[in-house]
Order: structure tokens, then sequence, then C-alpha cells
């Protein structure tokens, strides 16, 4: 099996205002010279960690990562305001332009699977292959899987949804996502960050095919935490600022590129019947259904997506 390529430091950072609210943080890593590649991190509002950098071969790829909109290092965090799909599609448009490279890869996993097809969608002539993992393709059925009673995760984790549901009072269970995001939106900080508490813990506690049944801790960064929080609510209350269906409906636009999708058989975030859809649309896409769940550092997912970003390597020779 494949691991993380050693770990690595950024060569650049920088700081890029695109509008007058919203500044993002940007690194590259790995070879000025080589093949350029977009890192599209989930969330949204989950912001790039360290081991990101990793999936690539630092000889081969020249990786360029950003915090999106509101979290991370770009600011101002937890910010809603001008946050859609649409504003992240045009900023990773800007950073390509503003870098002077012609044409790039995107690599995409959980909302960043979203994103990256979006633009690749967007942009197809500026895109040389798409890797994509824990396909979510922001439909509601997606949406509700997790976050509303209508959804099927609470029956797999019926301890993380007592812990989750029990936040909200019985008379607004109807719908979660709306009464998280009133408390998220509180003028009160103990409010809001116990919100993102409850229901990051939710969310963490169904993402590794192996875990324990008891909540994970808190995050140390209570900051960080809040921007996961509130900018996933904000997007899920407004499913996703997409279109009903647009993602398979505008596949034809990206199906002459290279493309790999990997997901977890058992990804309980993301189930596997958006990835299965996906690649019925797209036949000339790579499915590789391996034995894990949602996170990227599940080692089968880990595997496959190394693997295919050195085959997007040598495929782009």
């Amino acid at each position: 099996m494949r691991t993380l390529y050693p770990a690595i430091s950024p060569y650049a950072e920088q700081r890029l205002a695109v509008d007058a609210l919203h500044t993002l943080h940007i690194q590259e890593c790995g070879n000025p010279e080589g093949r350029p590649v977009v890192f599209l991190h989930g969330g949204p509002g989950g912001g790039v960690v360290d081991d990101h950098r990793r999936f690539f071969d630092p000889q081969r790829w020249r990786v360029v990562l950003f915090d999106q909109r509101g979290c991370g290092r770009s600011t101002p965090m937890s910010e809603v305001r001008d946050n859609t799909t649409a504003h992240l599609v045009a900023d990773i448009e800007t950073i390509r332009q503003h870098l002077g490279i012609e044409r790039w890869a995107v690599f995409g996993g959980s909302w960043g699977s979203t994103l990256a097809l979006a633009y690749a969608q967007a942009y197809p002539a500026q895109v040389t292959g798409v890797i994509v993992r824990g396909i979510f393709l922001g439909r509601r059925e997606e949406l509700h899987w997790c976050n509303e009673v209508d959804g099927g995760a609470r029956m797999v984790f019926p301890e993380g949804w007592a812990r989750y549901e029990a936040h909200i009072p019985e008379d607004e269970r109807g719908q979660m996502v709306e009464a998280y995001w009133r408390r998220l939106d509180s003028d009160d900080p103990a409010v809001r960050q116990a919100a993102a508490d409850a229901w990051n813990a939710w969310e963490d506690s169904s993402s590794t095919l192996i875990h324990e049944a008891d909540p994970p801790p808190p995050e140390d960064d209570a900051a960080a935490a809040l921007a996961v929080a509130r900018i996933e609510a904000h997007y899920f209350r407004h499913d996703v600022f997409l279109q009903p269906g647009q993602l398979l409906r505008d596949i034809d636009r990206i199906r002459h590129l290279p493309g790999t999708i990997v997901q977890g058989r058992y990804d309980m975030l993301c189930p596997a019947k958006a990835a299965y859809e996906l690649s019925q649309a797209w036949p000339e896409a790579t499915l590789e259904m391996v034995l894990a769940g949602h996170s990227a550092f599940d080692p089968a997912i880990t595997d496959a997506l190394v693997r295919a970003t050195d085959a997007l390597a040598d495929t782009l020779g």
C-alpha cells in the first residue's frame, strides 16, 4: 500500500485579496518547475493542514494550496458574506491567473470534490486532469443524509446522532440545519461555540472507518472549529449554491479530461451512491471503490490517492 510522501514545507506563501472583504492565504510546495496542481480542501470551511501537501510527489508536482474564504489563515475568519460556490470557483481561477499558471490539475475531496467538479466544468480549458475523493454532489438527498431527521446517517450512528440532536430543542428538530444556523449566527459567543462543538462532534465521529462511539474532544482551535460549523451550515442551508443536479448535468464539459474517482465503500458522510452515479455519467474516469470510510487518511484512501497523483503525473509527462 502506498503511503503519504514525506512531510514538506512550502517554498512560497502569500496573501491575495480577492475582493474588498476577503483575503486568501496561498502556499506552494514541491517543484516550482513541476506540473501544477491545485488542492481543494473540504468543509466547506475546513482549511488546509500540513499533511495535505503529502499526496503529491514533490519532485514532479508544483502544488498550490489555499484556504477558502472565511477559514484557515484566510480572512476574515468565519465570514459568510460574499461566500458562495460561485465566489470560490472564481477565486480558484483568480489564483491560477495570479500565479501565471497556464493549466493545472484539480484535486479535491469531500466538499473539495464538489468544488473541483464545479471549477473544472466552469473552466475546462484550464484543467489538465481531475482527481476527486469522497464524492459530494451537493444534492438535497446528500445534504439531508447526515444532518436532518429524514437522513440515513442517524440509523448508523445512533449515539452520535443522539448527542447532535440533543443540542436542539425538540420543537426545532424538524429542520436541524436551520436550528444550528440560528445558534451559529448568534450574537452570543458562548452560544456560537457550543453549537460549533456539537456540530463538529457529530461530523468527526463518523468520518473514519474505525472509530469510537464516544464523542471526540472539541477542536483545540476554537476559531477554526467555529469556521467549519458556521460555513458548512451556511452552505448547506443554501443547497451549496448549486442548481439541482448541476454537477451531473454538466459532466460532458470535462469527460475529455483524465479523471479518477476515489470512494470509500463505507463512507458515512458522503455515501458511495454519489460516486457511483458520477462514474456512470463520466465513464471515461477511473472509479476506485476501496475498503475505507470518508477520511483521506484512511489507509486505503491514501493509497488510492497517491497512486492517482502518480498516474496523472505519468499521463501528463
